[in-house]
């Protein structure tokens, strides 16, 4: 665990090499998991709601914002990058509650629910993800695109509402991440923290 990160936050769980910039902000660490490498910049946003779940190899960049209260679940070697918007959670806006968090039950009614970045998965900048969404392992998605429902893996999506464009490689992804778990982790399959190994050489 980083210094910042067991400073000033009290996680569920944080693994080593975590990197918490000074200008993050969190709600509900308690309800937080982080893998280990991870990356959350400064300036990003993130409430743990009911479940929070970061794998290793996360990245998080600048202005992003994870918000709603419900389950959030980011895979390992997700990233989410700068400006992207995720909720978990929503108001009623069909006139059945009132809304807004000024507002206090029975008078509001706050829809929780999920959203789950799959392993590999990319989100480009500005993207809004709306709640009830799975974006599949491999899944690429581009800049300032708005994702309401399911992406299917190893496919890019673009646009609003996002749509499939093509596929994406897998083999290679995959075949590197095979190559850096030999070199990371223990022969136990514990990730080895950088201070405890040598040097990496570049991939073949």
């Amino acid at each position: 665990m980083s210094e910042t990160a067991g400073s000033r936050f009290a996680f569920r769980r944080c693994g080593a090499d975590v990197r918490i910039f000074p200008w993050v902000r969190v709600v509900s660490p308690e309800t937080i998991s982080i893998g280990d490498s991870v990356i959350i910049d400064d300036f990003v946003f993130l409430m743990g709601g009911e479940d929070t779940r970061i794998g290793s190899f996360v990245h998080l960049a600048s202005f992003s914002c994870f918000v709603g209260g419900g389950r959030l679940v980011l895979e390992d070697f997700a990233g989410i990058s700068s400006g992207c918007r995720v909720y978990t959670g929503n108001d009623n806006y069909l006139g059945e509650s009132l809304t807004g968090p000024t507002v206090p039950p029975p008078f509001r009614v706050a829809e929780r629910s999920f959203v789950h970045v799959g392993r590999h998965a990319v989100v480009g900048a500005n993207t809004v993800i709306l709640p009830k969404v799975t974006i599949g392992e491999g899944c690429a998605i581009g800049a300032n695109s708005f994702v309401k429902s399911d992406c299917e893996p190893w496919t890019i999506y673009v646009g609003s509402p996002a749509r499939p464009v093509r596929s994406r490689r897998r083999d290679r992804i995959l075949e590197l991440e095979t190559e850096l778990r030999r070199t990371l982790y223990d022969a136990s399959g514990h990730y080895i923290p950088q201070s405890a190994r040598p040097p990496v050489s570049s991939p073949g």
